[in-house]
């Protein structure tokens, strides 16, 4: 009889593995599958499925749904990928960071992939920047939660409105500091005076009217993160300190001697081209590789138009009486794709809020769609609540009795919104209803 221990089975070896984990073949058939990857499908006859019947609850490889596929990128490079899905979990999607790799046979060839899931957490205080489904907002993501954990000083670029401080938020509260600080200052809004003393702190009588003490940012933000916004509105002399800091992990305060060692992650973020601020002298070229570490390009709204209907709607789910106009019209919808965005993110929210404003209660009609360009007022048209962004009302053009009651009606009784129907002031709402 052989004394040679029994090696363990495939299935002994995955129920090792802390997360979901799963083997599937070329053929995309799923061949084993930890009790992990089970309870979270809650699905126990998994053998033999095919991968994406069990994740995406669809009949064909998720490549053709729109996604990309680890699996056909493993076999085709034999090689480790990891990628962010948006998954169907019972009742539920859900985002989840996919790692796969590959499992060769004898000859060298890739027989299976061995992939793990991680559910990715998606906070409240996230907001919109993080939602969609194109491929552009899945790889922002999957690029988000892979350098979230580490130490590294994350550099965010991208136009105005897309969304930096979303994604600077997100990277701290998926950190080790998600339970310290998450410290703010936008070098944009503050004076040259104002920013030193916001982000170093100062003692008593550093200056005048210094009359005491000042805590700055970065001491603020110890063991936590400091978010840098509009950081190419630093001066230079600022950069100067703001390069020691990264080196020593030490600042000084205004007026101080003496230095206090500070354990923050930074994190920066511009709508300015870094090569060219460097080229025009406003921006030093050392700076720049030290926060550029890591950096993360958000993509502008144009680029990812298939995610507008969900950005929308979510903007929707938390505005009062939002929820009420969700679904969107086909027609709603339309109009809000055909428009290119230049605020990007920020500009569809305030193109939501006004179209929930304008509705009054109603449901949201394209005419309620007011884009930056068409911005002269409004006037009401000849069918009761419907808009269209046209001239401001002239005193030529006299308001009667029955349109100010009607309005006001409509707007249940808010002044402010049936004058913004009528294209008046809300003065002239006052005084017709006074009379």
């Amino acid at each position: 009889m052989s004394n040679t221990p029994k090696k363990p089975s495939c299935e002994t070896l995955i129920s090792l593995f802390p997360d979901p984990f799963v083997i599937i073949d070329r053929q995309f058939q799923i061949v084993a599958a930890n009790q992990k990857y089970r309870d979270h499908y809650k699905q126990e006859d998994i053998v033999g499925k095919h991968c994406y019947e069990v994740s995406h609850g669809i009949d064909r490889p998720c490549s053709q749904n729109g996604e990309h596929c680890p699996l056909e990128e493993v076999v085709q490079t034999g090689k480790p990928t990891s990628v962010m899905h948006i998954h169907c979990n019972c009742d539920h999607e859900e985002h989840v960071q996919l790692s796969a790799a590959p499992i060769f046979d004898d000859d060298g060839n890739v027989q299976y992939m061995g992939e793990s899931i991680q559910p990715v957490s998606e906070e409240p205080e996230n907001e919109q920047v993080l939602l969609g489904r194109s491929k552009a907002a899945l790889r922002l993501m999957s690029i988000l939660y892979r350098v979230a954990p580490t130490s590294s000083t994350v550099l965010l670029l991208g136009e105005s409105g897309v969304g930096k401080d979303c994604a600077a938020r997100y990277v701290h509260q998926n950190s080790s500091r998600a339970d310290e600080n998450f410290v703010v200052v936008d070098c944009g809004v503050l004076g040259e005076n104002m920013i030193e003393s916001e982000l170093f702190g100062h003692e008593k009588g550093a200056f005048t009217g210094a009359n005491k003490l000042k805590i700055g940012l970065f001491e603020s933000a110890d063991k936590g993160t400091l978010f840098i916004d509009e950081i190419g509105e630093l001066p230079l002399h600022l950069q100067t300190k703001l390069l020691r800091v990264l080196e020593t992990g030490t600042i000084r305060r205004l007026g101080g001697n003496d230095y206090i060692d500070v354990d923050v992650r930074i994190i920066a973020a511009t709508n300015r081209e870094p090569q060219q601020m460097i080229k025009d002298k406003t921006f030093r070229e050392d700076l720049y590789y030290r926060l550029c570490a890591f950096p993360v390009n958000l993509p502008p709204l144009r680029s990812r138009k298939g995610d507008i209907p969900l950005l929308a709607e979510s903007f929707l789910k938390h505005m009062e009486e939002g929820e009420s106009q969700i679904p969107l019209s086909p027609e709603v919808i339309e109009k809000l794709l055909s428009y290119e965005y230049p605020g990007n993110i920020r500009e569809l929210k305030n193109i939501i809020e006004r179209a929930l404003i304008l509705s009054a209660g109603t449901p949201i009609m394209s005419d309620f769609l007011v884009f930056e360009h068409e911005q002269e007022g409004f006037v009401v048209n000849e069918t009761p609540s419907r808009y269209s962004p046209t001239a401001k009302r002239t005193g030529t053009s006299r308001l009667s009795r029955d349109e100010v009651l009607k309005a006001v009606e409509k707007c249940g009784g808010h002044r402010s919104q049936a004058a913004l129907m009528l294209g008046v002031s809300e003065r002239t709402i006052y005084r017709h209803l006074k009379d």
